[in-house]
């Protein structure tokens, strides 16, 4: 089924791909909702349909996933929402200064792609490792073989473009979940329809947004939300040739226009955009077909949220984001050939993993070592050519 040519296509690869990103995004956005008592409905319905406008403008899985930083600060701080919404305001403008002042672009072009490697490297090890550590064994012994059957399927079927892999660990997930939290979902109700009021942040809650999440989420943003998912975009999608302002502006407008109706701040990713192709997405309605769960469960379910999550079971989230962050890693394979590109690539990529504000970290000492190993070896090459001039 196509709904708008090949932009927006609705078939069982786009419904296996529209789960790609999912081990990622539910658990910090409910994280962030117990955190900071944020509006249910409005949270879900503002996801989703920033989730279906990207699938529409973009036509490919452009993903839109909760910033991290953010998230993670505002479940371990407990902020409040207009502080949130305070600081996705601050980061929609500083993005977007930076398009419309053409930095963004310079940015792009002085970061090179080993570089961009080694972040997508360094995210993906993180995404591993939190599905091992967090995920997998998070309900026991059931846990431990239900994702191993998750994963075994998972390979056996990536790729397949006859039969996904989503469409069997999904359903069987939920079937899993239902037989042991039956009594829980006997009592979920469908809730009032409730459409985000508009709000307005105040001047302090700009502030104070801009200071404790703004700065340190900016970094990370321009590192894989921006010039990683561009270079992710180029790799899977090299015909459509999409522009790296094009992402900075569309990120930068869902964050000018969500703390309006009560949304979390968002962001495109390299992550997403992986879990949704490796899973089996190719157009942009992998990424409608998710939206159109966001927005039912905002709609409909808001009151029985935690109960009705609960169809996705920790441990397959798990195997999801275990397979997402393997599809990052993977990507090192194209430098692999140059040790030098390689070996910088892994620093990288480990202190993006490890270090705090690890990505900028390691962005900016990834950087100067290129361009200084990049600046000796000319030297040397020039040495031989001069050499072999002499004699």
């Amino acid at each position: 089924m196509r709904l708008i040519g090949q932009r927006i296509r609705i078939d069982r690869n786009e419904l296996s791909g529209a789960f790609g990103d999912i081990g990622t995004d539910l658990p910090l956005i409910i994280g962030m909702l117990v955190a900071s008592n944020m509006q249910v409905s409005y949270v879900f319905i503002a996801y989703g349909l920033m989730q279906i406008l990207t699938a529409l403008v973009y036509g490919i899985p452009m993903p839109v996933q909760p910033l991290k930083a953010v998230a993670m600060l505002v479940i371990v701080q407990h902020l409040p929402p207009g502080v949130i919404w305070g600081g996705g305001l601050a980061i929609g403008v500083i993005m977007l200064i930076l398009t419309v002042t053409g930095i963004v672009d310079w940015i792009a072009k002085v970061i090179p792609k080993v570089i961009i490697r080694g972040i997508q490297f360094g995210l993906g090890m993180q995404f591993a490792l939190l599905a091992l550590k967090e995920y997998v064994g998070s309900t026991g012994g059931w846990g431990y073989a239900m994702a191993g059957v998750a994963f075994a399927v998972s390979l056996v079927f990536m790729g397949n473009r006859r039969f996904p892999p989503a469409l069997f660990i999904i359903p069987a997930g939920i079937i899993f979940s239902i037989v042991f939290h039956w009594n829980e979902f006997l009592n979920v109700r469908v809730t009032q329809v409730a459409l985000p009021d508009i709000s307005f942040p105040h001047w302090n809650e700009i502030i104070t947004g801009l200071v404790v999440l703004a700065l340190p989420q900016i970094p990370l943003s321009l590192g894989n939300s921006i010039i990683a998912t561009h270079q992710l975009a180029k790799d899977y999608f090299p015909e459509k040739q999409v522009h790296i302002r094009k992402i900075s502006l569309t990120y930068s407008l869902m964050n000018l226009i969500n703390p309006f109706i009560g949304g979390i701040p968002v962001c495109h990713g390299s992550g997403g955009m992986a879990g949704h192709y490796t899973f089996g997405a190719r157009t942009g309605g992998s990424v409608f077909i998710y939206g159109l769960l966001f927005l039912a469960l905002g709609l409909f379910f808001s009151g029985s949220f935690q109960t009705v999550i609960k169809v996705f079971p920790m441990p397959i989230l798990g195997v999801i984001l275990f397979l997402e962050g393997l599809a990052l890693m993977v990507l090192i394979k194209d430098i692999i050939d140059s040790r030098r590109n390689f070996m910088i690539a892994l620093i990288t990529g480990l202190m993006a993993a490890g270090l705090p504000y690890g990505f900028l970290v390691g962005m900016t000492v990834g950087t100067v070592i290129y361009y200084l190993s990049e600046d000796k070896v000319k030297y040397s090459i020039q040495l031989k050519i001069l050499g072999r001039r002499a004699k």
